[in-house]
């Protein structure tokens, strides 16, 4: 006799899972950019509420105002590019890089303006690859989440397009409204938080980048339509520089990276991260020296330009050619050679050598190369019969957050090292002594280029060092560097600085050193580069000012 058993009951899991694949939503396209607005505004914005909420006492009313202004501003700039159509296309974008930003926001305490955004859209994918950590899936398996919920949404369509485009404008009118009565809510605490805090708008997350992407690609579009504008027609040699039978100079200009001063041990820090350039006694040391900026992408252009800091106007110094095109203008040989991301326009259109891709087997290995690579072929470079000559070596430097892979690993001196790029996995010590060996490894490079330099006997010879900006290593929370200007830390605006000279070079110039060590116990910045530099290659131009040149009261 056969029986038959009843069919089992199906599980629990798969009878959820069923549910899930067959439930469909209905929302209207306002009622969803009002939600997800909501939800940027509560679980994407924490740096923003703890900023804005520890520099007030308004209390309650303060945190419904900035709910309502932040709410209300983030609904209304979706509104305004956002149909039926592209409104889930267009969140599939927004919410994962929104739930990302306000992570790295998190994690490293970042601002995002549109220099930290040209930063960003800057990156190689070296760099870019440094930060694809693990720790990236936490917010970003949430914000996938949202999105495939998103697109089991049916947005409801309208009867007709008039339809539609005035319930649009009524529902922009009702953004401007609950922005408007945001502000008139606690006009007073507002205020004072705008004029105590201003730097507290790069953080609202995502209308911070959203709005900074507008401007960087505006100014994009603008930069591209001109040629950079020249400086310095006027420019030429002085007569000392073509007395006859005079050797030709060769400057090596350094560009550090992400280097503070801090950690800088020429300036009588606790540790002694220089020793190579200590043992020296003719390297004259900066201790005071301040960057124009707290990223490369601002400082690099900032310090070769004639305006600089003092008189700061970023349009003008991008759409201008900077001190490398004034010294090639008047003969001298200049070239860039880069172990970094480019020279931010610095070098356009002279020669450049970028060593990002070589294929050294010490100083290489399939994503980077050590800075020692700047200084190998340094001599193929080089033909007197040029005449005096300028070379550029940008370096890799300090770049974060590997600090660990920056330095080879006879140069662990300081132990333990954090060894992942994820800063919040290491403990504060470590991740400085990984930065520490870096720096070491830096003081290995310069004293072994001067090594070079002082064997020349077809030159005279010089080296400056200058690192482009500082780096923060947990002080106050922050990570890393790019802050906005008016708010950066110390830290990542303070850098060091040393210059060295060959006796040739120092005797023919009429150059004091007692003078010159005098000056560098002094306060300078980067807007000393350019008058410094002109001076030191004796080129005459009425960009030169007397008074940014740190050396000219040091001339016989």
């Amino acid at each position: 006799m056969t029986t038959f058993s009843a069919p089992a009951k199906a599980p629990q899991w798969h009878s959820a899972g069923m549910t899930w694949r067959s439930w469909r939503g209905r929302a209207s396209t306002e009622q969803v950019i009002a939600l997800v607005s909501l939800g940027f505004t509560l679980l994407c914005n924490g740096p923003f509420w703890h900023a804005a909420l520890s520099a007030s006492h308004a209390g309650v009313r303060l945190v419904l105002s900035l709910l309502l202004i932040v709410t209300g501003l983030h609904a209304l700039l979706i509104s305004l590019v956002a149909t039926r159509r592209t409104l889930r296309p267009l969140l599939t974008i927004v919410i994962p890089l929104t739930a990302l930003a306000a992570w790295f926001m998190q994690s490293y305490g970042l601002y995002v303006d549109a220099d930290m955004l040209r930063n960003v859209l800057h990156t190689d994918r070296r760099e870019a690859g440094e930060l694809l950590t693990p720790g990236l899936l936490m917010p970003l398996v949430p914000a996938l989440l949202v999105v495939v919920l998103l697109w089991r949404v049916d947005l409801v369509a309208r009867p007709s397009w008039r339809h539609a485009v005035l319930l649009r404008a009524l529902f922009v009118g009702a953004c401007l409204l609950a922005i408007a009565a945001g502000g008139a809510l606690s006009s007073r605490a507002l205020a004072s938080l705008i004029r105590g805090q201003r730097e507290v708008r790069y953080l609202v997350t995502p209308a911070n980048y959203l709005v900074s992407l507008g401007r960087v690609l505006s100014d994009a579009r603008r930069g591209g339509q001109t040629r950079r504008l020249p400086i310095g027609a006027d420019a030429h040699l002085s007569p000392a520089a073509r007395q006859a039978g005079r050797k030709p100079r060769l400057l090596v200009l350094v560009v550090g990276e992400t280097v503070r001063a801090q950690n800088w041990g020429l300036n009588g820090v606790t540790r002694q991260t220089t020793p190579e350039l200590a043992a020296r006694h003719d390297v004259l040391n900066f201790p005071d020296m301040h960057a124009c900026g707290s990223s490369t992408e601002v400082s690099l252009p900032c310090m070769f330009s004639p305006y600089g800091r003092a008189d700061y106007d970023e349009a003008k110094i991008r759409a201008h050619q900077s001190l490398l095109h004034v010294l090639a203008r008047v003969g001298v040989h200049v070239l860039w050679r880069d172990n970094q991301s480019g020279c931010k326009g610095v070098c356009d259109g002279l020669a450049v050598q970028s060593l990002t891709s070589s294929r050294d087997p010490v100083l290489c290995n399939a994503l980077r190369c050590q800075d020692g690579i700047l200084l190998k072929g340094l001599e193929d470079t080089l033909d007197p019969a040029h005449g005096d000559q300028v070379i550029v070596l940008h370096q890799l430097g300090n770049h974060g957050p590997n600090y660990f892979e920056r330095s080879p690993k006879a140069f662990a001196r300081f132990m333990p090292t954090c060894m992942h790029p994820d800063l919040g996995a290491c403990r504060r010590e470590e991740i400085v002594n990984a930065y520490d060996n870096a720096v070491s490894y830096t003081d290995h490079v310069l004293n072994a280029a001067i090594g070079w330099l002082q064997a020349r006997h077809d030159y005279d010879t010089a080296l400056l060092y200058v690192s482009d900006h500082g780096e923060s290593l947990g002080e106050k929370g922050l990570f890393l560097h790019g802050m906005p200007y008016a708010i950066a830390p110390e830290e990542q605006l303070r850098v060091p600085m040393v210059m060295w000279f060959s006796q040739q070079w120092l005797d023919h110039d009429g150059l004091h050193l007692d003078c010159m060590r005098t000056r560098a116990s002094q306060p300078a910045s980067h807007d000393n580069l350019f008058s410094t530099v002109l001076g030191l290659m004796q080129v005459k131009t009425g960009l030169y000012l007397r008074e940014r040149d740190l050396l000219a009261q040091c001339r016989a």
